[in-house]
């Protein structure tokens, strides 16, 4: 894996982010807060654990440590504010991202885990980790939007490439 694959991941996790918040934006207020069954609870939840997610590892990636600063969730309390932050987050982790060079993605990160444990781990693993656990509950936000009425559309690699014109 090198830094370009990586790069590339992260345009098609932004590119289904983008879709999936393009679609939150045309649910109501009390939808986008309504409880529901999946693991983080309704859109709102779910939306705030990928973006938590992603916050979190890329502070763990810059700083090699998990007693980093906390997501201040009232900054995302509402749905504008969740993409505004967001869509900071994304250019951070951009620039993160534009900083590293195939060596770097090659090399090991060594931290603890939220329980302590120690863990070393291949970078790009961690960075593909972060794209594959959006994947999940990206599915999860599209479900809830679609029973909105609101789906994203297919939200497939695939249909990224196209899109783009890298098929």
């Amino acid at each position: 894996m090198n830094i370009k694959d990586i790069q590339f991941i992260y345009d098609y996790n932004y590119w289904a982010n983008a879709m999936i918040i393009s679609a939150a934006s045309n649910v109501t207020e009390e939808q986008f807060f309504a409880p529901s069954s999946f693991p983080f609870g309704g859109l709102h939840g779910t939306l705030l654990h990928i973006f938590d997610t992603e916050y979190g590892w890329r502070l763990l990636f810059e700083t090699n440590s998990t007693a980093g600063e906390d997501l201040d969730r009232a900054l995302v309390s509402n749905f504008q504010s969740l993409k505004e932050e967001w869509g900071k987050e994304e250019q951070i982790m951009r620039a993160y991202l534009n900083g590293l060079n195939d060596e770097d993605v090659t090399g090991h990160i060594k931290y603890n885990n939220i329980e302590g444990e120690p863990r070393d781990r291949i970078l790009w693993h961690c960075l593909l980790h972060v794209v594959n656990h959006g994947t999940q509950h990206r599915s999860e936000a599209a479900a809830l939007l679609t029973d909105f009425g609101c789906s994203p559309g297919d939200l497939d690699f695939s249909l990224f490439l196209m899109e783009t014109g890298n098929s």
